[in-house]
């Protein structure tokens, strides 16, 4: 043969795809192999330089040149199935030169194909592929790629009959765990899959035991948090960290889940941890991002924005946490990085198969970045938008922060009964949550004739979780609304003790302006500034506040103090043209 093919196998084994691809092209036209006499031969060639071209990320390159490695086998079937009729019918014995092995593995190379067909998002045509394998036949990566095709396309049974497999193959595929957890199966059929082999004397051997132990608290941790759990699950996770600590893996999870719950402090300090331990991490950055916004923290959302873009500026989670850093400059900007995040083709699927199934593991990021932007299309008042975002967000991973962007949206179109639907809807998904009592405590708010029962749901909410501020402030506003002042200031100052949160300092501003307690509002205001000084509530009412303690009206128009001298600088759009 002109070109080794042990050549080859040696540039795609060192990681040298280009030079392969290249050599791939003496080895498939090499006139030394006859199509007709060696289509065995050819078939191999041409498997071997559809390798380098998906290494290589020429995805439908690669599909053309697998395919026609599959034409080529079919050849040597035919050839194989009629050689072999022949032996048998002349009761002869087959020697090893009667026929030519098949060169390929077919299954192979129609995973390879449909690995081709997910890096390029063409996931119906993978999932076509993948099912012309049987189900005998199909290893690991294969039923694990078979799982996320089947999620992605909402055929949920199938999907959760591959990643079972997966499970029955290797116990330890936590990603298999987690999308088992989130499509609804129970923790106990989830264990049964574990490993549970019972030694001699009818006890597993310790280690097998602690290390069954482990999984199994993680397993239900995950099953906690599918099911809206939050609090359950962190409480499991906190206890595997005790036994792996700094864990990057458990504080991320933990962080996202205290970022979902509102427990904003713990899950930036959770975040803040991993990046001290892994500074290149980029899962869930996003999330940070998003909380540092909500911090009004720039100089470290601007680090980590930077940092992100240096370790791997294709990544969605990158593309989100500009859009939260734009979102404070250029809401169109903030918008079209959000969106990027969504449609990207992530470059993180390389030619190795096992990075393929990266691609379709984006669910976390695509509904951050959906959540982003309906609270984007809010601000820039298109609340219609905002609802086809934030039900975008809804059927990638149903959480409390989709049902809160639907029931503002709802409410700022004025759509009552759907923001209510919204929020019961919430309430049922997550029966122990205080976050879903306020929001339909805050629908029932927005109507002057539900007042009394939005009170009942917010005490409700702060019998369920005492310290929840949330709660405390939409109850304190209720009780302005109701000209119960006294009682709004109680409430409030009772929280001050716990709480060193601009946001309070602002509500009790607003309460004692509004009871003509200058002095008070003054120093509230002034708290919350020192607090967060780009809170902009603090920022406006201490303006208004220092006019009416000057006696000025802080209603009037203040283009009248200059009316005088308006004549002598000529007309304005006359400066602007000079």
């Amino acid at each position: 043969m002109d070109v080794p093919k042990d050549q080859m196998s040696t540039l795609l084994d060192c990681g040298l795809y280009n030079s392969a691809q290249m050599l791939g092209c003496f080895l498939v036209s090499s006139s030394s192999v006859n199509n007709d006499t060696s289509p065995h031969l050819k078939a191999e060639n041409l498997a071997l330089y559809g390798d380098a071209l998906l290494r290589d990320k020429e995805y439908r390159r690669a599909i053309h040149v697998y395919k026609q490695a599959l034409q080529y086998h079919k050849i040597i079937s035919k050839v194989n199935a009629t050689t072999r009729s022949s032996l048998s019918t002349s009761n002869r014995s087959s020697s090893p030169n009667s026929f030519n092995p098949s060169a390929i593995n077919e299954n192979e190379v129609k995973f390879k194909i449909a690995s081709c067909h997910c890096a390029i998002n063409e996931n119906r045509a993978a999932l076509a592929e993948m099912e012309a394998i049987p189900s005998k036949a199909r290893n690991l990566q294969m039923n694990l790629l078979m799982g996320k095709l089947y999620r992605c396309s909402k055929h949920i049974r199938p999907a959760i009959a591959c990643y079972k497999e997966c499970l029955r193959h290797c116990p330890y595929i936590i990603e298999a765990i987690t999308a088992l957890a989130e499509l609804g199966v129970q923790a106990k059929d989830i264990f049964s899959l574990l490993p549970q082999t019972p030694s001699r004397s009818g006890r597993p051997p310790f280690d097998q035991f602690e290390s069954s132990r482990w999984l199994q608290r993680y397993v239900e941790a995950q099953c906690c948090i599918a099911s809206n759990d939050y609090k359950g699950g962190l409480e499991l996770f906190s206890e595997l960290l005790q036994r792996f600590p700094n864990n990057v893996h458990i504080l991320l999870e933990m962080a996202k889940v205290e970022a979902i719950i509102g427990k904003n402090d713990e899950a930036i300090t959770n975040f803040e941890k991993v990046r001290s331990i892994d500074p290149y991490v980029v899962t869930y950055m996003d999330e940070y991002a998003m909380l540092l916004k909500l911090k009004s923290d720039p100089l470290k959302l601007n680090k980590l924005v930077h940092d992100l873009l240096s370790i791997d500026p294709a990544r969605p989670e990158v593309f989100v946490a500009l859009s939260v850093l734009w979102e404070r400059k250029d809401d169109r900007a903030a918008l079209t990085n959000a969106e990027k995040s969504i449609r990207i083709d992530d470059r993180h699927i390389t030619g190795h198969i096992v990075k393929v199934l990266f691609k379709l593991n984006l669910d976390s990021t695509v509904c951050i970045a959906f959540s982003l932007e309906g609270n984007l299309f809010l601000s820039m008042n298109q609340p219609e938008a905002a609802v086809g975002a934030f039900r975008s967000a809804q059927e990638l991973r149903p959480d409390l922060r989709s049902y809160q962007g639907l029931v503002r949206s709802y409410l700022a179109l004025s759509k009552t009964k759907e923001a209510l639907y919204a929020a019961r809807e919430a309430m049922k998904a997550m029966p122990q949550s205080a976050k879903a009592l306020k929001l339909v405590g805050d629908v029932y708010a927005s109507n002057s004739s539900g007042r009394e029962k939005a009170k009942k749901f917010y005490e409700s909410a702060l019998r369920l979780e005492p310290g929840y501020l949330g709660a405390a402030l939409a109850l304190a506003e209720l009780h302005v609304m109701e000209a119960r002042n006294y009682e709004a200031v109680t409430l409030l100052e009772r929280y001050l003790k716990d709480w060193a949160d601009d946001s309070l300092h602002v509500k009790l501003a607003q309460v004692f302006a509004a009871t003509n307690m200058m002095q008070d509002s003054l120093s509230h205001y002034q708290a919350a500034l020192r607090i967060n000084p780009l809170n902009e509530a603090a920022k406006k009412g201490l303006e208004r506040l220092e006019k009416q303690m000057k006696g000025v009206d802080p209603d009037a128009p203040e283009e009248e103090e200059d009316n005088d001298g308006d004549d002598a600088d000529g007309d304005p759009e006359e400066t602007e043209l000079l």
